[in-house]
């Protein structure tokens, strides 16, 4: 019997999370959204039958939900993640986890007292090149990954000023909060280390200017609050040794958008990379995914080739939620996991406003 998904927000990336649970079998019953008259709409364009205009009418109203789907601003991921687990509902959760790791621990605790499953989407794992990047990594090709460099810069590409993504109690922090993915998935190819310590900078040279806004996000909003970084670097030890740079922005003084992580192993390096062109949408972006050895005294350079992925993962992440309830697939990430990407992520901010490296 499919099992049955509510989904808690009518934005764009209702979308993907659609077409990865039908993909995956199950049936979406019920979208809620507080905005007046917003699930009614995305209901009706996705072909879903009920449409709520809060949490509480979409639980009451369909019991029958096994699962759900939360899509809105970052400051209400954890309430939201932490009232369905309490109705005893699986949760997938867009990204970030929470607006820092004290709120993922209360996720953790909540998910455990409710013995169900969360899920985040950690989109960017369940592209073809990162599943073909781990398969290599897991069968021991690439030995220990020593070092790995983390990137996800734009040249021009502030989601809206004034709106939800650049006002810090709201979601969180800028660039580095939001762009999240490549630090990820650097530490997922990585074995998922303990950090131990983390040094960080952040910049808002470009924050106000309106020369660096994005293609996409949200419209900017008149009087609203920009108090978040445009861009953030930072290193981070992890207590096995291993090493992470990173470089995380939405605007910067870069050539085109690089979506990407380095890693050198003991046994090989890696690169999976994707290259937007100008206009920085799925379309115009080139994919590649490579591994660096030496063979018989010589470097070589392989080129992994898979099947193309315009959306990044993001139907397959959705669709591995529900795999992973049936039990036909492993979960691609844990609130364990999570726990401690937004440690390293709060210790660059706050490495940033101190000047001082900080101990996790």
């Amino acid at each position: 019997m499919a099992i049955k998904v509510g989904v808690i927000g009518a934005g764009g990336m209702l979308q993907y999370h659609a077409a990865g649970f039908r993909q995956a079998g199950a049936e979406i019953v019920a979208v809620a959204d507080a905005a007046p008259g917003a699930a009614a709409r995305a209901a009706e364009k996705h072909g879903i039958a009920n449409s709520y205009e809060s949490v509480e009418a979409m639980l009451k109203g369909c019991p029958e939900i096994k699962a759900v789907s939360v899509i809105v601003p970052n400051k209400f991921h954890k309430p939201l993640v932490i009232q369905c687990l309490k109705a005893g509902k699986h949760v997938f959760s867009e990204k970030p986890p929470a607006l820092n790791a004290k709120e993922v621990k209360e996720i953790i605790v909540a998910a455990k007292a409710a013995g169900k499953k969360v899920l985040f989407n950690f989109n960017n794992r369940a592209r073809p090149e990162s599943r073909a990047m781990k398969q290599y990594i897991d069968d021991g090709v690439v030995g220990k990954i020593n070092s790995a460099q983390a990137k996800w810069i734009r040249r021009t590409g502030i989601p809206g000023f004034g709106g939800w993504f650049t006002t810090k109690a709201l979601a969180g922090g800028g660039a580095l909060i939001d762009l999240l993915h490549m630090v990820d998935l650097a530490m997922y190819f990585m074995g998922y280390p303990e950090p131990a310590y983390v040094m960080g900078q952040t910049f808002s040279d470009f924050i106000q200017d309106k020369q660096f806004k994005g293609p996409w996000g949200i419209p900017d909003r008149v009087g609203g609050t920009t108090d978040v970084e445009n861009a953030a670097h930072g290193f981070v030890m992890f207590k096995t040794g291993q090493v992470l740079s990173l470089q995380v922005s939405w605007a910067e003084m870069i050539k085109r958008e690089e979506v990407s992580v380095v890693f050198q192993g003991t046994k090989a390096g890696g690169k999976v990379e994707r290259l937007f062109a100008i206009d920085g949408l799925d379309n115009t972006a080139i994919d590649s995914c490579e591994l660096y050895v030496q063979e018989n005294g010589n470097s070589v350079n392989r080129s992994i080739t898979v099947p193309a992925c315009e959306d990044m993962g993001r139907i397959g992440s959705a669709a591995n939620f529900i795999e992973a309830l049936e039990g036909k697939a492993p979960a691609l990430n844990t609130p364990e996991q999570a726990l401690r990407l937004m440690q390293v992520i709060d210790a660059v901010y706050a490495s940033a406003k101190t000047g001082k490296p900080v101990t996790i």
